[in-house]
C-alpha cells in the first residue's frame, strides 16, 4: 500500500500527535509500505527520509507551538503527486477536506480521531460550554466523509455517538525499549526513609491539559503536611499561571526534555505520575509512567483513566481534595507490587499492535488508485 499522513498541529519538537504519527509511519514502511506524510510548516518544502516522503506547507501560526494549513488544495497536490493507495488524516479541519479527493480518486479514507472536540473546545475557552451541537453536526460531516473512523478510546468514542460513522477502536503504543524501570535514577524499592513523596507532571503546559489540576493537588497535599515534591516536565503558554498557582508548596519546574531516554530516566524516578485531565482523550503520557514502572493517579473520566488498571494506580474526581485523597492512596501500597503491575500493564500497548491493527483497517478500505 501506499499511505499518506496527513496532520495539523503537530509540534515542531514534540506532542503526542508527533509521537503517535511518527510511530505508525514507521511501523508502516518498516512492513514494507510506502509512506508520505503531510505537515503544516514555516515554508513549504520536500524530503526523503528512511521514513518516507516529508511534505511540509508554509502555514500560518494559530497559537504558539501549532501551526494550521490554510492552503489544503496544496496537500491534495501532494497527494496527486504521491498517488496513494490511502489516506490517514489527523485532522478534521481543513485537511479534512482530503477526503473528497480521495472519494473522486477511488482512494480509501481513514480519519484518525486524536481529540474529542466538545470538551477541547470547552477546554481552549476555559468554559463548560454546550457546544455539543455544532461539534455534532461535524462530527456527521465527517463520518460521511471517510471510510473509517479510528478512535483510541471508549471516551473519544462518545464524540461519535450520533452519527453513522465506521468506527474503529485503535489504542495507541509505547515505546517500550525506551521507557522502562531500568532507567530510573533512584532504586526500584521503597523510597529513603524521610524522603519526600515524587510526584511528576509530563505534558504542555496549556489550559486544554488541566496542568492547574496537578499543581493544585501538590498545593493540597502540602497544606496537608505530606512531605512532596511536584516535578513538572514541560512548557506552554500557561507556565507563570502555573508557577503563582503553585504558591509555597515544593513544585519544580524544569521545562521540556527533548531527550526522550532523559525524560524516562526522570519519570522512572519519581513515585508517582499524575496526568489528572479530565478531557484526555487517549494518554501517551500515561503509557510512558506505566512503562517506567511509575503508577498513575488519572482523573475519574477522559481517555486516561481507561489506560490505568486498580493494581498500578487511583483515580478522583477532578478536584485537588479528590486527587491528593488518591494520591495518599495509592502511595500507601507497597512501591514495588505497584511498579511491576505498571510495568505489565504498559507491556499491553506495544507499538506493534498498534501498527499491525492500522494496517488491518488501511488493508479494509484500500483500493487501486486511479486518474483524478
Amino acid at each position: 500500500m501506499r499511505i499518506a499522513q496527513l496532520a495539523n498541529f503537530v509540534g515542531p519538537a514534540s506532542g503526542g500527535m508527533r509521537v503517535a504519527i511518527t510511530a505508525l509511519g514507521e511501523g508502516y514502511v518498516a512492513a514494507g509500505h510506502e509512506r508520505m506524510l503531510v505537515v503544516p510548516g514555516p515554508e513549504d518544502s520536500e524530503r526523503e527520509t528512511p521514513q518516507g516522503l516529508v511534505v511540509t506547507i508554509r502555514s500560518p501560526k494559530v497559537s504558539s507551538a501549532y501551526r494550521m494549513v490554510a492552503r489544503p488544495w496544496q496537500a491534495e497536490k501532494a497527494l496527486e503527486r504521491f498517488a496513494p493507495t490511502n489516506i490517514e488524516c489527523s485532522d478534521k479541519m481543513t485537511l479534512a477536506s482530503a477526503a473528497r479527493w480521495a472519494a473522486r480518486c477511488g482512494v480509501g479514507s481513514v480519519l484518525f480521531s486524536h481529540e474529542r472536540l466538545d470538551d477541547m473546545i470547552s477546554g481552549w475557552m476555559r468554559h463548560r460550554l454546550d457546544v455539543s451541537p455544532v461539534v455534532s453536526v461535524l462530527d456527521r460531516h465527517l463520518a460521511r466523509l471517510f471510510d473509517r473512523v479510528v478512535v483510541t478510546s471508549h471516551y473519544s468514542a462518545g464524540e461519535f455517538a450520533s452519527t453513522e460513522a465506521s468506527l474503529r477502536l485503535v489504542p495507541l503504543g509505547v515505546d517500550l525499549a525506551t521507557f522502562n524501570p531500568h532507567a530510573g535514577l533512584l532504586p526500584g524499592g521503597e523510597p529513603p526513609r524521610g524522603r519526600p513523596l515524587r510526584l511528576c507532571l509530563v505534558g504542555r503546559l496549556s489550559h486544554e491539559k488541566s496542568p492547574d489540576l496537578a499543581v493544585r493537588t501538590a498545593v493540597e497535599l502540602h497544606r496537608r503536611g505530606v512531605p512532596i515534591e511536584l516535578h513538572v516536565f514541560g512548557g506552554g503558554p500557561d507556565e507563570l499561571e502555573m508557577h503563582a498557582a503553585a504558591q509555597d508548596a515544593p513544585v519544580f519546574f524544569h521545562g521540556f526534555v527533548a531527550d526522550r531516554a532523559e525524560l524516562a530516566a526522570r519519570v522512572a524516578s519519581c513515585d508517582i505520575s499524575l496526568s489528572v485531565c479530565p478531557t484526555e482523550t487517549f494518554g501517551l503520557a500515561v503509557l510512558e509512567a506505566l512503562a517506567c514502572g511509575t503508577p498513575v493517579v488519572t482523573a475519574d473520566r477522559g481517555g486516561a483513566r481507561e489506560l490505568v488498571s486498580t493494581d498500578c494506580g487511583e483515580s478522583g474526581a477532578p478536584e485537588p481534595s479528590c486527587l491528593a485523597d488518591a494520591v495518599l492512596r495509592l502511595a500507601a501500597r507497597p512501591r514495588r507490587a505497584v511498579r511491576l503491575a505498571a510495568r505489565r500493564r504498559a507491556e499491553g500497548y506495544g507499538w506493534p499492535a498498534s501498527v499491525a491493527a492500522m494496517l488491518s483497517i488501511h488493508d479494509e478500505v484500500a483500493a487501486p488508485a486511479r486518474e483524478c
